[in-house]
């Protein structure tokens, strides 16, 4: 199989838009139905062999313990209890208000009850708009799904061998609804103060200081596939350290830098994988460097994933 097959959001914008919404209105569902845990952890997806998962949540209010299931090979959406129960239905062919019907449809089916608290789309343009009232997306695409689902596995495996070269405090690998991107977080222990004004998410969120990786497929912003590395909050000097490799820059986003790779330099590279992982290592020393995150061995950093002193020696 190719790594890191081509994929222009043009190619694929309207049925990105209505998975997008798909996948919110799950989040939601999972964020009624989960024990909250730091820094929203319980609240991503994570990947499976055929799609993404809410992983096992509930029980709510005396029902059954539960999990949401997308498949992006059958290209279905499963809700299925811990007593074995399962309602399912197809992904193509439907609005979003139509699927929001449909998965409500089939929590009662299950007597499941986890209804999403606020049923509108979390900063998006049409966030005043109800997902029940959403007809206007409706477009979803089989096979450029399918190729969004494959990229996602592949950069899944590639975060999670940069995850590992670090033993301090990180998030797993995750794929956020919000913002319909990967990452996985490095957390230093100082902690950080949020103005009054921020809002809840970003408190919670940040409320340490952190050196994030991922990639996302694209939006009006960054109008293509790339992969990022930020630190936050952002120390001095950042926009001027190095990155690896030459092709990738310093962008400015909301008043402060992220570090872009473009996911087409990186597939033209000779080896895409070990250039994605050169990128990331150099994006998090800069950030590292300039906050003052201990070195080696203080600063948790073990290479291939060994802790043993005698090994990593």
């Amino acid at each position: 199989m190719e790594l890191f097959p081509a994929l222009a959001l043009d190619e694929w914008r309207d049925s990105k838009e209505t998975l997008h919404r798909f996948v919110q209105i799950v989040g939601k569902i999972r964020l009624a139905g989960s024990p909250r845990r730091n820094h929203w952890w319980n609240v991503p997806f994570h990947l499976t062999g055929r799609g993404i998962t809410t992983r096992p949540m509930g029980p709510v209010h005396g029902g059954d313990a539960f999990c949401i299931d997308f498949d992006f090979v059958a290209h279905r959406l499963l809700v299925r209890t811990l007593a074995g129960r399962e309602e399912s239905f197809p992904l193509a062919g439907r609005s979003v208000a139509d699927f929001y019907r449909d998965t409500l449809k089939a929590l009662v089916a299950l007597d499941i009850d986890a209804a999403p608290e606020h049923p509108y789309p979390y900063d998006l343009p049409d966030s005043r708009r109800p997902f029940a009232e959403d007809h206007e997306h409706r477009t979803y695409d089989p096979v450029a799904v399918g190729r969004y689902w494959r990229i996602l596995s592949q950069v899944n495996l590639v975060l999670e061998a940069f995850a590992a070269g670090y033993s301090g405090k990180t998030s797993p690998v995750h794929h956020f609804w919000h913002t319909f991107d990967i990452a996985v977080t490095r957390f230093a222990e100082r902690e950080i103060g949020q103005p009054a004004t921020a809002d809840p998410v970003t408190r919670e969120a940040y409320s340490r200081e952190v050196i994030s990786a991922g990639f996302w497929f694209g939006d009006d912003t960054v109008p293509a596939p790339a992969f990022y590395s930020y630190t936050a909050p952002e120390p001095p000097g950042l926009a001027a350290r190095p990155l690896e490799p030459a092709e990738a820059s310093w962008s400015e986003a909301r008043g402060s830098h992220i570090a872009l790779l473009m996911y087409d330099d990186a597939r033209a590279t000779p080896d895409p994988w070990a250039t994605v992982l050169a990128f990331y290592d150099s994006a998090y020393h800069a950030g590292a460097e300039l906050a003052g995150w201990p070195r080696r061995p203080e600063c948790r950093e073990c290479p291939g994933g060994v802790t043993d002193p005698r090994l990593a020696a």
